[in-house]
């Protein structure tokens, strides 16, 4: 099983014949199963050199990397392998066309509301709050324009939001989304899960034919790979806010997991670590897949998706975005 890999301490990695392995500041050395990696996720101060870089890229391990308050900075994003012209070519004559834009746009938040739904549901939110989002849900089948659809994405998201006072059990509240900065411990949560997704859906993107640059619900940008935040809006209310729920309910995260600094407040390293264990754990549940007739795990789910635009591109099969159905 292949699986991601947290830095925490300050130190080095380095390359020693064919073994990757990571040296902190104690000089403690600890051996990193490199043919079983994923990707490498720093969140302190790593030093390396281009000898390693060169032997992790033929095992095309992404290095990603992280603030001093745990957000996304960049990743090292190794030589593509699975790559296709024609694919390419397929994915921006899809952007092009603005009707097979809206399509796939719109099926992106479609996607994330059945599961927004379907988190409200399960925590048994105030009946209102739900009917509000199917209410403004129902227009999205009218939308002719990216700005109208993102425009309702916005309101479904702010009425979604008030519901989470009604599903934490315990002194956590929440007023309103706060991301630059986040302001509490709740929207700290919100924007380092939200962090973290877009870099496991990066991850599988660059595993398939996929150009990351090319997206259709967010603007492509020179400055990012936008493709990642259009995939990661389905999968946000599926695996970030239940982990959210479940850390803040079952009291599993205390005030001593975050750091208040001026007006930013952000996961100190324990809150961090807690928070990626049930990421992990959660990435790896396995549910069996109707059409595939196998166990799928989360993380796969997301490779699928990507699956199914690549054969929306090319003509094989129309997108039927993922709605969970268990």
């Amino acid at each position: 099983m292949y699986k991601d890999y947290y830095i925490f301490n300050n130190g080095r990695l380095k390359r020693k014949d064919n073994t990757l392995y990571f040296q902190d500041e104690e000089d403690n050395k600890r051996g990193l199963p490199i043919e079983q990696i994923d990707s490498i996720h720093i969140y302190s101060e790593v030093d390396f050199n281009s000898k390693m870089i060169n032997y992790i890229s033929k095992y095309g391990i992404l290095l990603n990397f992280y603030n001093y308050y745990g957000y996304y900075t960049g990743t090292f994003y190794p030589k593509k392998k699975n790559v296709s012209g024609f694919s390419l070519v397929c994915q921006s004559a899809c952007y092009l066309n603005y009707d097979e834009r809206i399509y796939i746009a719109r099926s992106f938040i479609e996607s994330a509301v059945h599961h927004i739904l379907r988190n409200m549901r399960h925590y048994k939110v105030d009946n209102e709050l739900i009917l509000k989002i199917q209410k403004e849900a129902e227009n999205l089948k009218y939308v002719e324009d990216i700005e109208t659809l993102m425009g309702i994405e916005g309101r479904i998201r702010k009425t979604y939001y008030k519901s989470f006072n009604e599903i934490f059990k315990n002194r956590f509240t929440f007023g309103k989304r706060e991301k630059r900065p986040p302001k509490d411990p709740i929207n700290a949560l919100i924007s380092f899960g939200n962090s973290i997704m877009y870099t496991n859906v990066l991850k599988e993107i660059y595993k398939t034919q996929l150009d990351p640059t090319i997206s259709f619900l967010h603007e492509p940008s020179t400055k990012r790979f936008s493709l990642s935040l259009d995939i990661a809006e389905i999968f946000k209310p599926l695996i970030i806010d239940p982990i959210i729920f479940s850390l803040v309910n079952n009291k599993r995260l205390n005030k001593s997991d975050f750091t208040y600094e001026e007006e930013i407040c952000y996961l100190n390293e324990s809150g961090k670590k807690k928070f990626l264990s049930d990421f992990e754990g959660k990435m790896n549940t396995t549910i069996k897949h109707r059409k595939l007739n196998r166990q799928v795990s989360y993380r796969y789910f997301i490779r699928l998706e990507c699956y199914k635009l690549i054969k929306h591109f090319i003509g094989d099969e129309k997108y039927k975005v993922l709605k969970a159905w268990w």
